[in-house]
């Protein structure tokens, strides 16, 4: 199965980065092959869009998509988007994801979409 992670990568914790590189290192041992952006993903670009070409690229070959989200990060937004759009299924990575909390939110609306109930 193809898994693309949808994470921070500027101003990424170093506890964040390694937790994230040890999640996509057990993936990758179960046999999937993971695209993990800040690991992956050519970083140097002036403006972003070499990076966003390549997510939307391997968010439409990926099965699933699995997030991180640090409350930070703005280019998991477009990532999301895309990822939305191609309807693809989501997994919020434990620990590395923020819980439901009341009223409208992406992280409540991914959630949502996961499949979990929204019951606060």
């Amino acid at each position: 199965m193809r898994i693309f992670i949808i994470s921070p990568t500027r101003n990424i914790s170093p506890e964040w980065e390694d937790g994230l590189l040890s999640y996509a290192h057990q993936l990758e041992q179960r046999g999937h092959k993971v695209h993990l952006p800040f690991r992956d993903t050519e970083q140097n670009d002036k403006t972003g869009f070499n990076i966003c070409q390549t997510h939307a690229i391997n968010i439409s070959n990926a099965d699933e998509i699995h997030i991180a989200y640090d409350g930070r990060s703005e280019g998991w937004l477009f990532d999301l988007g895309i990822a939305f759009a191609l309807n693809k299924p989501v997994t919020p990575i434990t620990g590395y994801f923020p819980n439901i909390s009341k009223g409208k939110s992406f992280s409540n609306m991914v959630w949502d979409w996961n499949g979990g109930s929204y019951n606060y």
